[in-house]
């Protein structure tokens, strides 16, 4: 088949963030396969060579230059993108990705039927397909996680940075993630409770559950357990769900741990850190490490991994890498969504300060549960959560295969 995947981040290095992440493996391994065209934004940041390594991983690179941010200020700028909003039915968020020379390319290729499916590597893509060729090409949106059910979560948890805004925002993102999910052929989420979201919009929608994987070359487990007292919390860092996940440990849970523990120890890592994370490198036994050349290795050096997080929805990469590099895990249940960890014991929960000191010092103080977790964690992962497992589901989707599989499991005709 010939396919055309729209991603406007540029999803390289693999290594940036989940979207990057989910991107490249996916159409890494529908190359193989198949003929890929990736349509992308390039940002001034991305550098020849890495538009290089891209291009050697499909058949054909379309590269667009990323508009330029167009800022409104002040009360007028927040009235006029709301207006905007309200009228238009588009989020700012999707807007700003936005590229009309793109929208004129894809539209050219499809009206010269160049491609047999279109898949939407995010749902901010969403844009650029029209309700119209559903009817003359299968399309897919591969929705990382429901923009309304964050939205909403945010506010319920209180971790929304702007609730005015949101409060307003919020049932024009159920408007719109209603609207956008109906014209696509397949739906494609990392967990049932996305799902269970996206169904709610579109009841009559083919939707696949189809979680993120981890590179094991990339991830190995380690070979020894260090010890000691030290914790890790990974992912980027200027995401709104790991800004508050960092400071809420950071200053709600890790002074308690610290009385009981007095050289227990905390690494945030990760691209970009924001000021406030920045400032969470002057208290006592913490470090802001930025980015880092290899992920791997400042789990590999410590003694658990925390994720923390209170918002943000889908399946965690931070967490399927950590299990993947054999580190015992505590985290929440929204870090740990989408993860079978409590039959059998693979990683251990908390959503309280309390309920973190409580599973860290189990931890800190049993080496054989800390050895169980890592070899239960990383056997999870190895099981269920490769990209070869899901480069292959979604495959099937694309080509109609996994309708056909789950109707013949459920005794209809195809």
């Amino acid at each position: 088949m010939n396919i055309l995947m729209i991603s406007s981040t540029f999803p390289y290095p693999p290594t940036q963030g989940g979207t990057q992440v989910r991107t490249f493996n996916l159409l890494k391994y529908l190359q193989q396969h198949h003929a890929v065209t990736l349509l992308t934004l390039r940002s001034p940041d991305t550098s020849e060579s890495e538009i290089a390594a891209l291009r050697e991983q499909v058949t054909e690179l379309v590269i667009f230059p990323r508009p330029p941010a167009t800022e409104l200020k002040g009360w007028g700028g927040k009235l006029e993108r709301f207006g905007n909003f309200l009228m238009g039915g588009t989020p700012p968020s999707v807007l700003t990705s936005y590229s009309p020379p793109a929208q004129s390319w894809v539209e050219q290729a499809v009206e010269a039927n160049r491609f047999d499916v279109i898949t939407c590597e995010h749902s901010v893509n969403e844009i650029y397909v029209r309700s119209s060729w559903k009817s003359r090409l299968r399309t897919i949106v591969n929705i990382h996680s429901s923009v309304y059910g964050t939205c909403k979560n945010q506010l319920e948890t209180g971790t929304s940075e702007h609730p005015g805004r949101d409060r307003l925002n919020l049932p024009l993102l159920y408007r719109y993630e209603q609207k956008f999910s109906r014209k696509f052929s397949r739906i494609v989420v990392t967990t049932a409770e996305d799902r269970q979201q996206m169904q709610a919009f579109c009841p009559d929608a083919e939707i696949a559950v189809i979680p993120n994987g981890v590179d094991l070359e990339e991830f190995p487990g380690r070979a020894v357990d260090p010890g000691g007292h030290r914790l890790v919390f990974i992912g980027a860092m200027d995401n709104v769900a790991n800004i508050d996940a960092a400071r809420f440990f950071s200053l709600e849970v890790l002074p308690v741990l610290q009385r009981k523990y007095p050289n227990a120890t905390l690494d945030l890592v990760g691209n970009r850190p924001v000021a406030t994370v920045l400032e969470l490198g002057d208290r006592p036994g913490i470090t802001v490490t930025g980015r880092v050349p290899r992920m791997v290795e400042p789990l590999h050096r410590a003694t658990v991994c925390v994720v923390p997080m209170r918002t943000g929805f889908g399946i965690k990469n931070k967490a399927l890498e950590a299990m993947a590099a054999g580190i015992p895990l505590v985290g929440s249940d929204r870090g740990l969504e989408g993860l079978a960890v409590d039959e059998p014991l693979r990683a251990l929960r908390a959503n309280r300060p309390e309920e973190y000191v409580s599973a860290i010092s189990r931890l800190f103080e049993d080496a054989a549960l800390r050895d169980q977790l890592s070899r239960s964690g990383r056997s999870l992962i190895e099981q269920d959560y490769t990209w070869e497992q899901a480069g292959r589901q979604y495959a099937e989707v694309i080509s109609g295969k996994y309708e056909a599989q789950r109707h013949e499991a459920h005794g209809h005709e195809p």
